[in-house]
């Protein structure tokens, strides 16, 4: 059959990226049989029944589904995408399917979103003292409430910042100026002169 003869190489290099995470199988319409399958996750083999249903029409238009959720009787989730393979005269003679097995990306996703599940405040007078963290918090604090990033803070904002760092009397340590240089991402020569802004 020329028509599987003509997808067989593409198949095989799908599976050869996705491996061992792909199953590609190769559906035969006019018989409702699978003809060729690569890497079988779902435990179907050449020759088992499709058990396809008839293509509706929209296919003609859109001869690439998906990707649509499929489930393995293990429970595991892939996600699928099913291609119409046609002949040389354009009649759809066959079905590429293939089937991601999602299970690594969704705990990788969970692992992630584990490390990134929301924090509580640290306790109650554990960092007061740690005028550098109060300094950090302070800025953190503006960016936030202005939603603004660090990088594009403008003079004003940068001396709004510098007042409340003031207000908390967090100038008062020695290299503290140093600290919110850094923070603010600027010399501390601009540090020093807002500062002289806001004391003027």
């Amino acid at each position: 059959m020329d028509w599987i003869a003509s997808v067989e190489t593409t198949c095989a290099a799908i599976v050869g990226l996705l491996s061992p995470h792909a199953e590609v199988a190769l559906h035969d319409l006019e018989r409702d049989r699978i003809v060729r399958i690569w890497n079988p996750l779902s435990g179907r083999a050449v020759g088992d029944p499709s058990l396809l249903a008839e293509l509706p029409g929209s296919w003609t238009d859109h001869p690439v589904q998906g990707p649509y959720r499929k489930v393995l009787a293990d429970g595991r989730e892939l996600s699928a995408v099913s291609a119409v393979v046609a002949d040389a005269g354009g009649t759809p003679r066959g079905l590429l399917c293939v089937n991601l097995d999602r299970t690594v990306l969704l705990d990788a996703a969970a692992l992630l979103g584990a490390f990134a599940a929301p924090v509580v405040e640290a306790p109650a007078g554990l960092l007061e003292r740690d005028w550098r963290e109060q300094i950090a918090l302070t800025v953190d604090a503006y960016c936030r409430e202005h939603g603004l990033h660090r990088d594009r803070l403008t003079r004003a904002d940068r001396r709004e910042v510098v007042r409340a760092v003031e207000a908390r009397d967090l100038f008062a340590t020695r290299n503290a100026a140093d600290h919110v240089a850094r923070a603010l991402k600027v010399s501390r020569a601009t540090v020093y002169s807002l500062l002289k802004e806001i004391r003027s």
